[in-house]
């Protein structure tokens, strides 16, 4: 990086803390706090649903996903594209439920304050460990962008590695802001960063295909419109197929689907939803239109990355850095397209990296600040404090909670591969959410049971029964791995097959020569098998490995030995050959129990024969149908909730919120005194206990057309990739 590059960084810290110092001036209680005043329009509302939803690891998980995928790894990123639609409803029911927190959520609607604090517990486990996956994520993409591993310090005799000084910094300009200014600092900043993240979209990709002009063209090429031809000419087509590609299977149907489903019944109760969701919006409408459009633009975005992702597989198959960690895709390109340039492109690049990093953190720090507040402190330590002094307890654990991502980020950087878990984390407290939504015979032991039950049966059992019973990790029937599959594709090797062979050969040089064994092997490991050794336009044969996973346990069960194998079925089409192995040997457990997993064994499912989607399909039923049906069984054995509270909750969920905060408050006072005023919108009105809603013309209007627009992105990316072809 050059001076003009760090002056750019320089320059956007200087306004981000700018803006903290000047929010400061408005914040004088909780609402204007944690809320902003809920005085957001779409524009506002827009921007902070976008940086809330865009974290500094997608673009680098996408980058790597479409190195080794092509454009089939956009379903990295894009599984959250087809829960957009639901977004347009949701968003309404957290500005109706006019709370700060969604766990002064669970307290009102099953009256229990003790509810509210396993909630809180929730959050701050969560968005530690979720903050602390991008804060790796930065350290990791950031090295290559400033050219350096390591930085010299003041008082210390050897140079530290630079995730140690680029964590804290970065930990120290979100606290600025976004303890001293709140919500509204986090919002006005994140429509500065959202502008970065746009810039982080689009940035690479003209760089890139003049560069791929320039290095790979010939005299007939000068325009952007030849990089794309020049790209089609050096990568495979199958490296252009959004279903399929070089690694057919690795992202089917059914897996897409299971991720769909799991994204959105986890999502509505991640603890930022209440604000980006709509709760800090002026309207109701404001609340809808900010979160799908601000989701959206992020989709948009996705595309512009897994586009930049295969020109850059075009341009630079023969980086060796690249070969050596494709994690370092993003980092590299932009360094080696941007660097030459010399105008500051990349300190801008970091600086549109660090805003997809800190406009998530700082509403993550508030809305887990606002829980700790109002539902532990407020609640069982001082009930009459004044506001000051619950601001001042909210800006301390905004301090705690980004002081603790930052060690955990810098003390296990491999978290970063622990995003598929921060999915199913929320799954807890879905089922009391989406049942309570709608269910009057939802109660408060029923909700406690059901959460009991999920922390425990998803996350507790699995850890703790390996270590109660360590013989289970040689049990015979445990350790069995799926088959193992070998797709061999038949086609012409391209110019990129030549590049990458060529920085493999250089990277494995290059890590064997390392002394220590273990870093050695881990090196070797991280640049995998050999890819195919052919000239261009010579027959190729592409092989993909898939399967050999423990299927009762999460970790790695290695490299298992070819002669303990046996073939079990062959199949062969025109350019290609699938060979299913079966591993007959033994292997030992590793990681956490899949206990869910003994129940398809017990009703006699074959899990030997599903694929690596397939298992992690297999997750989807268990953790989304069991915890509901738990949840309406022991609602039919367990008394129900006051009815007075009850209507009160669900009139006020079908009173739309007025223009003023004034007229609001009249209009619920009313609705409370007369709860019949609103049952005309019910669905079912004669049923007792349900609570549905009738869908508006413009509910069902907007939903239908964010379908519409989910299926126009998916095409723009197949047309964006195949320009050239």
């Amino acid at each position: 990086m050059t001076a003009i590059d760090y002056f750019v960084l320089v320059a956007y810290f200087g306004v981000i803390a700018l803006i903290g110092f000047i929010s400061m001036r408005f914040v004088r209680g909780q609402e204007d706090y944690f809320m902003g005043g809920r005085s957001f329009g779409r524009l506002i509302q827009t921007f902070a649903a976008f940086g809330a939803g865009t974290g500094a690891q997608e673009p680098i998980v996408l980058g790597r996903t479409t190195w080794t995928s092509g454009l089939s790894g956009i379903w990295s990123v894009f599984l959250w594209l087809f829960v957009t639609p639901f977004y347009w409803i949701v968003a309404i029911w957290y500005r109706r439920m006019r709370h700060l927190t969604l766990g002064d959520w669970f307290v009102e609607r099953y009256e229990s304050r003790g509810l509210g604090v396993a909630y809180t517990i929730f959050a701050l486990f969560f968005y530690m460990f979720y903050l602390s996956t991008m804060f790796a994520a930065i350290s990791k993409v950031a090295a290559p962008l400033m050219d350096v591993d390591e930085v010299a310090l003041p008082g210390f005799q050897q140079a530290v590695a630079l995730q140690t000084v680029l964590v804290p910094v970065i930990c120290l300009f979100v606290i600025i802001y976004g303890v001293l200014g709140g919500l509204r600092a986090a919002y006005w900043t994140d429509l500065i960063q959202g502008v970065f993240i746009i810039l982080l979209s689009i940035l690479l990709i003209p760089a890139g295909l003049k560069a791929l002009v320039q290095k790979y063209g010939g005299p007939e090429h000068s325009g952007l419109m030849d990089g794309f031809e020049i790209m089609h000419n050096r990568v495979a087509p199958q490296y252009f197929e959004i279903f399929g590609g070089p690694r057919a299977g690795e992202f089917p149907l059914h897996f897409i689907i299971s991720l769909i489903l799991l994204a959105l019944v986890g999502i509505v109760v991640q603890p930022h939803f209440i604000a980006t969701g709509g709760g800090s919006a002026k309207t109701e409408n404001t609340a809808r239109l900010g979160l799908v459009t601000g989701n959206f633009l992020k989709r948009f975005c996705t595309v512009g990355w897994a586009l930049t992702g295969l020109i850059v597989l075009a341009l630079m198959a023969d980086s060796v850095e690249i070969a050596q960690d494709p994690d370092l895709v993003w980092g590299i390109a932009a360094r080696e397209i941007l660097g030459p340039l010399q105008l500051g492109l990349v300190g801008l690049m970091l600086a549109c990296l660090l805003a997809a990093l800190m406009s998530s953190a700082d509403t993550y720090m508030l809305v887990t600040s606002a829980l700790v507040v109002r539902n532990f402190y407020a609640e069982y330590i001082n009930r009459n404090a004044t506001d000051k002094t619950y601001l001042f307890v909210g800006r301390i654990t905004g301090i705690i909670i980004i002081a603790g991502a930052g060690v955990i980020a810098l003390n296990f950087m491999d978290v970063f591969r622990q995003f598929r878990l921060a999915l199913e984390v929320p799954i807890v407290f879905a089922a009391p959410f989406w049942i309570g939504m709608f269910w009057r015979r939802a109660n408060r032991w029923s909700a406690w049971l059901t959460v009991l039950f999920s922390t425990f049966a998803f996350f507790v059992i699995p850890i703790v029964a390996p270590m109660l019973m360590p013989g289970l990790k040689n049990n015979p029937n445990l350790t069995i791995t799926n088959d193992i599959r070998v797709t061999t594709v038949q086609r012409e090797a391209t110019q990129v097959d030549v590049a990458k062979r060529k920085a493999w050969e250089e990277a494995r040089a290059t890590a064997k020569a390392i002394e220590d064994p273990e870093e050695r092997q881990a090196a070797l490991d991280e640049i995998g098998k050999a890819p195919p050794d052919k000239a261009v336009g010579e027959p190729l044969e592409e092989t993909f490995r898939s399967g050999g996973k423990l299927i009762f346990w999460t970790g790695n069960a290695g490299e298992l030995p070819e002669e303990e194998m046996k073939v079990i079925d062959r199949r062969e089409s025109e350019s290609t050959e699938l060979v299913v192995k079966r591993f007959t040997g033994s292997v030992e457990g590793k990681g956490r129990l899949n206990v869910d997993f003994l129940l398809y064994q017990a009703l006699g499912f074959d899990l030997r024969r599903a694929s690596d989607p397939m298992l992690q399909t297999l997750r989807l039923p268990t953790r989304l149908i069991i915890p509901f049906l738990i949840l309406i069984i022991l609602s039919y054995l367990t008394p129900r909730n006051r009815k007075e509270t009850l209507d009160r909750y669900y009139a006020k969920m079908k009173t739309p919120v007025q223009a003023t905060p004034e007229a609001d408050r009249a209009e619920l006072e009313a609705v409370y005194a007369n709860p019949e005023r609103v049952r005309h919108r019910k669905l079912f009105p004669r049923s007792p206990t349900l609570e549905i809603q009738k869908p508006r013309v413009s509910d069902v209007a907007g939903f239908v057309i964010s379908f519409i627009i989910c299926f126009l992105i998916v095409w723009l990316a197949v047309a964006l990739v195949n320009i050239g072809a």
